[in-house]
């Protein structure tokens, strides 16, 4: 089911903010940051999670992945990797949207206020785009979290 707060054409989805159920819990997606940003009133010096559809969509938008590590961030489920201090995923929509499928990339961060828990009055206030299967929205565990380089591999969640 998809919940849209404008009765406009979908042209301009790379503006809009999504709530969806992420790979590992519910979130908000979009390709605006700054959007993001705004919506959990969060420094601009901490960046997003960028969330890419498949391994190519990640070296097309030339992130350097250590020859070493490469094996690792294409097999890998439910893990976000930091490279140089920008943090990434690779993770294929569980749900069937072709919305979702369009977007080879998003920002991506927990549909929440800031160090808050999972809320969906505030969630539906705040995106613009609604995108919900027959299990509902709900908050489960996030990702884990590994700085990768070259040589080490160090697990910091």
């Amino acid at each position: 089911m998809v919940k849209c707060k404008s009765t406009s054409r979908l042209s301009k989805v790379n503006s809009k903010v999504i709530l969806t159920q992420t790979d590992t819990t519910v979130g908000f997606l979009s390709q605006s940051s700054n959007k993001l940003y705004d919506i959990k009133s969060r420094k601009q010096t901490k960046p997003f999670i960028k969330v890419y559809d498949s391994f190519k969509s990640l070296q097309k938008n030339n992130n350097r992945i250590p020859t070493s590590m490469k094996n690792l961030v294409r097999r890998s489920k439910k893990t976000t990797f930091i490279v140089k201090n920008r943090a990434f995923r690779v993770a294929k929509s569980s749900l069937n949207s072709q919305l979702l499928r369009d977007l080879s990339y998003s920002f991506s961060t927990s549909a929440n206020k800031s160090q808050e828990k999972f809320n969906r009055i505030f969630c539906e206030q705040k995106a613009d785009i609604i995108i919900e299967d027959k299990n509902s929205l709900y908050e489960n565990l996030s990702s884990s979290l590994i700085k990768i380089n070259q040589k080490t591999k160090k697990r910091l969640r």
